[in-house]
C-alpha cells in the first residue's frame, strides 16, 4: 500500500532552487578549466596540451583532498543552522578558516616535493614535464586562497546562501576565462599563463567571499564568538570529522594517482585519452555535486532541527534527481562522442577510437550520480565515519587487485574495469549503511499513522 505524506516533502521548492544555484556555481569552474584546456589543445604542439593534464590531474588530486574543508564545513554548519545557533555556526567558519590557511601554507612549503615525486613517477617526455612543471609552479601559489575558499563556500552552502557561491564562482571564473585569453593568447605565456590566471582567479574570488562575509556579520558577534575559538574539545571534534573526511578523499586520491601513472606507462596517447576521459568525468562531477551539496545542506539542517522524519524523504529526492542527471550525462557521452571529445583538442591521435571506451565512461557516471549524493547526506549527517570506510573498502577490494592485473597485462581496459569496481564498492558500503539513519524517522512517521496503515507497514 502506497502511503503519501505531503508535508515531508514541502522542501521540495527549497531543495530544486539550492540545487539548482549549486549546479549553475559549479558548472562555471570546469568550463573555465575546459576553456584552458582548449586554448592550449589547438596551440602546434600536443605538449602543451599533455604538460597541463598531467598538471591539472595532480591539482585536482590535491584539491579534492582539500576540498574535505568544504565537507567538514558544510554539514556542522547546517545543524548549527538548525538549531537556531548562531554563534555556533559563526565559530565553525572561524575555525576550519584557521584549518584552511595552515593547510594552504603547508602546501606552499611542500610545493617542491610535490612536484618533483609528481613528474618523477610519471612516464612522460621531457617537453610534457616541462609544460606540466610550469603550469605548476605558476598555480600553485594560489593553495592558500583555493583552502579558504572551500571553506567559505562550505559555510555558504551550510546556511543556504547559494547565491553568494554562484556570485563568487561567476566572478572567479569569467575572471580566469578572461586571464586565459590575456596570458595564453596574447601574451603566449602557453601553460605558465594557464597558471597564473588559476591562482589569480582565485584570490578574486577571496577577496569578494570576504566581503560577502562582512555584510552578514555583526562584529560584535564576530568577537565575542572569538573568544571561545580555541575550545579544545571542539577543534578536537572537528579534527576528528576532517580527519575521517582526509582518509577517504586520500584513498580516492591515491587510486586516482596509482590510474593516471599506470595509463602513463602505456604512452602518451593511452595517458592523454584516459586524462580527457577524467576530464569528462569531472565534467559531469560537478552537476552531481550541486545535488550532493544541496543533500548535505539539508540532511545536516534537519538533523539539528530534529526533524529526523524528513531524512528519508531528502535521500529519495536526490537520488531520483541524481540518476536523472547521471542518465542525461551517460546518453550524450553514448550519442556525440567524436562531438564531446573533439571540443577538447584536435588532435585526431587523441580522439580517433576514443568511443571503445565509452561504457566504462558512462557506467562510472551512472555509479558517480549516486555516490556523490550519498556521500553528500552523511556529510550533512557529520558521519564521517563511513565517507572513510567506503573509501578504504573501494580502494583494497575494489581497485586495487584488478589494478594489479591491469599493470600486469597492460591493458586499459581491466584498468577502466578497476576505477568501475573501485566507484560500485564505494556506493554499495554506503548504502548499507543507510538503513540505520532512518530508524529514527521511520519510528516517528509511524507513529503519526493511523492503526490500521501501521499494521499494513
Amino acid at each position: 500500500m502506497k502511503i503519501t505524506l505531503p508535508n515531508q516533502y514541502d522542501f521540495f521548492s527549497r531543495f530544486s532552487r539550492l540545487t539548482t544555484i549549486n549546479i549553475l556555481s559549479n558548472i562555471t569552474e570546469p568550463l573555465a578549466g575546459t576553456i584552458s584546456l582548449v586554448f592550449l589543445g589547438h596551440l602546434n604542439q600536443i605538449h602543451y596540451l599533455a604538460g597541463i593534464t598531467l598538471s591539472t590531474t595532480l591539482f585536482n588530486y590535491m584539491y579534492f583532498i582539500v576540498n574535505l574543508l568544504r565537507m567538514g564545513t558544510t554539514g556542522v554548519t547546517a545543524q548549527a543552522v538548525g538549531r537556531d545557533d548562531r554563534e555556533q555556526m559563526l565559530l565553525v567558519g572561524l575555525r576550519n578558516g584557521l584549518i584552511a590557511l595552515s593547510i594552504g601554507g603547508l602546501i606552499l612549503v611542500l610545493q617542491y616535493p610535490l612536484q618533483q615525486l609528481w613528474f618523477g613517477i610519471l612516464n612522460a617526455t621531457p617537453l610534457v614535464k616541462a609544460s606540466g612543471l610550469d603550469y605548476f609552479n605558476a598555480r600553485i601559489w594560489g593553495a592558500p586562497a583555493v583552502a579558504v575558499n572551500f571553506v567559505l563556500v562550505g559555510w555558504f552552502l551550510g546556511r543556504e546562501k547559494s547565491g553568494y557561491v554562484l556570485l563568487m564562482t561567476l566572478v572567479a571564473n569569467t575572471a580566469n576565462i578572461m586571464f586565459d585569453y590575456l596570458f595564453i593568447i596574447h601574451w603566449h605565456w602557453a601553460s605558465t599563463g594557464a597558471g597564473v590566471s588559476q591562482a589569480v582567479s582565485q584570490y578574486l574570488m577571496l577577496l569578494l567571499g570576504i566581503i560577502l562575509v562582512s555584510r552578514d556579520i555583526n562584529w560584535q558577534e564576530l568577537r565575542s564568538a572569538a573568544e571561545r575559538l580555541w575550545d579544545a574539545s571542539a577543534f578536537k571534534e572537528a579534527f576528528i570529522l576532517n580527519g575521517n573526511i582526509f582518509i577517504r578523499s586520500s584513498a580516492s586520491m591515491l587510486v586516482a594517482t596509482i590510474f593516471t601513472v599506470l595509463s602513463s606507462a602505456m604512452g602518451t596517447t593511452i595517458l592523454t585519452k584516459n586524462a580527457l576521459l577524467l576530464q569528462v568525468i569531472m565534467l559531469f562531477l560537478y552537476f552531481f555535486d550541486g545535488v550532493g551539496f544541496a543533500t548535505e545542506t539539508f540532511s545536516g539542517n534537519f538533523k539539528g532541527k530534529k526533524d529526523s522524519e524528513r531524512l528519508l524523504p531528502i535521500i529519495q529526492v536526490a537520488l531520483s534527481s541524481s540518476l536523472l542527471l547521471g542518465l542525461a550525462g551517460g546518453g550524450a557521452c553514448f550519442l556525440f562522442p567524436q562531438s564531446i571529445f573533439g571540443l577538447f583538442t584536435n588532435h585526431e591521435e587523441v580522439t580517433e577510437q576514443i568511443q571503445i571506451y565509452i561504457p566504462w565512461l558512462v557506467s562510472i557516471l551512472g555509479l558517480n550520480s549516486v555516490s556523490v549524493v550519498l556521500e553528500g547526506y552523511f556529510a550533512g549527517l557529520a558521519q564521517g565515519q563511513f565517507l572513510r570506510n567506503s573509501a578504504l573498502w573501494g580502494s583494497l577490494l575494489g581497485f586495487a587487485p584488478l589494478a594489479i592485473v591491469a599493470w600486469h597485462y597492460h591493458s586499459n581496459h581491466i584498468l577502466w574495469l578497476a576505477m568501475t569496481v573501485f566507484r560500485l564498492t564505494r556506493t554499495i558500503v554506503l548504502v548499507i549503511q543507510m538503513p540505520g539513519t532512518f530508524e529514527d524517522s521511520l519510528a516517528v512517521v509511524t507513529s503519526q499513522l493511523p492503526s490500521s496503515q501501521r499494521e499494513t507497514i
